[in-house]
């Protein structure tokens, strides 16, 4: 069959970026084998998608079950109640005042699309304001909303009309909350009136942004503004959920109310599944064939989220992602003050939701933030970049991982920016 780099590279668009030089044979919970017979500690979970680590058991036995049952008939054309328990008990958990629905779809980007649609059927309005250093996804309207241009949106052209993009908080970076704020000011002065508006996108925490979290004044304000003008608040969660930030939801650390979530990622458990809880009144504003999709919702994967919602509470992963977070954030600054690293530039993070950022010369480095993910990667670990200059490591390990194997990876990152930094 020949060299497996090689077939890639001969049969696939080079558009998809590949982090690993390597290919996956197996993986269980937080270890990944590949097919040249090395091991990795995984500390990227297929993108945030693992929480419940590789292959849970209870999540492929609930699959396995659903398989025995069928396997698909279209949500919408044939229903059934894995769909309609989910939907329960996400109301249930979602923190969102009042009476919720909630629907499903298979993507990150289908749940912040389709919240847009809701958005715009309930208002009446046809403008978005998102952020810089967003992530809302790859598909027209999501990555028009994505504020990262490179390499998302490069080359593409015009996107969606309608979206604009307004300041998000770094402090790091000089861009306080009264500076996002008052972009969003400056918009609705000088390109959109507030009134044409349907909605505002955020994320609690960005994600793709460099694991940047919102600071909680900006999300009071922006509830605040949408409040005035008749704005649908919308929080991506697509990345935050399930735990990751130590609560089930991200916007459970916030007192503000929000008006839709969207979700995907670790819901499924490593199969493939996105949602959005909201509001009654709105998500009631499509009228009858509005929302849905052939695949959406699968019965495979609600049978998995499911399992994964179960998991969460029985195997106390709220506790264990801000026991794991706490940990590696302390380690990570024990290691900037004690070896006086300059080139840490800020370690962040909400429960197991945690990022390193790295400057040189006072400058956001890339090269370095790259060196470090290498060096990493030749110890056995895979670790994930992001941030709009490419200079932040991002920490996703599945919230199950053996507390001895999350020990190593650290004395892993440890070594690894000692060596890159020397």
């Amino acid at each position: 069959m020949g060299d497996l780099l090689s077939r890639r590279v001969a049969a696939t668009p080079k558009g998809i970026g590949i982090v690993c030089d390597w290919f996956v044979q197996e993986a269980h919970n937080a270890t990944i084998k590949s097919t040249d017979g090395r091991t990795f500690i995984d500390f990227a979970a297929g993108i945030a998608v693992l929480n419940v680590g590789h292959r849970h058991p209870r999540v492929i036995e609930a699959v396995k079950k659903q398989l025995d049952l069928f396997t698909h008939t279209a949500y919408q054309v044939s229903p059934y109640e894995s769909y309609v328990t989910l939907a329960e008990k996400i109301n249930d958990l979602a923190p969102i005042e009042g009476a919720k629905k909630t629907c499903f779809f298979t993507t990150g980007g289908e749940a912040t699309e389709n919240a847009i649609k809701i958005a715009k059927a309930h208002t009446k309005r046809y403008g978005v304001i998102a952020f810089g250093g967003s992530f809302h996804g790859r598909t027209a309207m999501a990555v028009s909303m994505t504020g990262k241009v490179t390499p998302y949106k490069a080359e593409l052209g015009v996107g969606s009309p309608g979206v604009y993009h307004a300041y998000y908080p770094n402090a790091l970076h000089g861009i306080s909350t009264q500076d996002a704020l008052r972009s969003l000011e400056h918009i609705c002065k000088a390109s959109i009136s507030p009134l044409d508006v349907a909605a505002i996108i955020f994320e609690p925490v960005q994600g793709e942004g460099g694991f940047n979290p919102a600071p909680p004044d900006f999300v009071e304000g922006l509830r605040a503004f949408c409040n005035t003008h008749g704005i649908v608040l919308i929080a991506d969660e697509v990345q935050t959920g399930f735990a990751r930030t130590g609560k089930t939801f991200a916007m459970e650390h916030f007192n503000t109310d929000v008006d839709i979530i969207c979700m995907a990622k670790s819901l499924g458990g490593g199969f493939p599944i996105s949602g959005i809880v909201g509001k009654a009144q709105i998500m009631d504003a499509p009228s009858p064939g509005g929302l849905g999709g052939t695949y959406a919702g699968s019965p495979l994967a609600t049978a998995a989220a499911l399992e994964v919602l179960e998991i969460i509470k029985e195997e106390k992963l709220n506790q264990r992602a801000q026991q794991l977070g706490a940990q590696l954030k302390a380690t990570l600054q024990e290691l900037k003050e004690q070896e006086r690293l300059k080139e840490i530039a800020q370690v962040r993070a909400l429960g197991s939701m945690v990022a390193v950022e790295f400057f040189k010369d006072n400058h956001p480095s890339p090269e370095l933030t790259k060196a470090v993910q290498k060096e990493a990667m030749d110890q056995g670990l895979l670790l994930l970049t992001c941030g709009s200059y490419g200079n932040v490591i991002r920490f996703l390990y599945p919230l199950t991982i053996p507390q001895e194997q999350f020990d190593r990876a650290l004395n892993i990152i440890t070594q690894s920016i000692r060596k890159v930094m020397a």
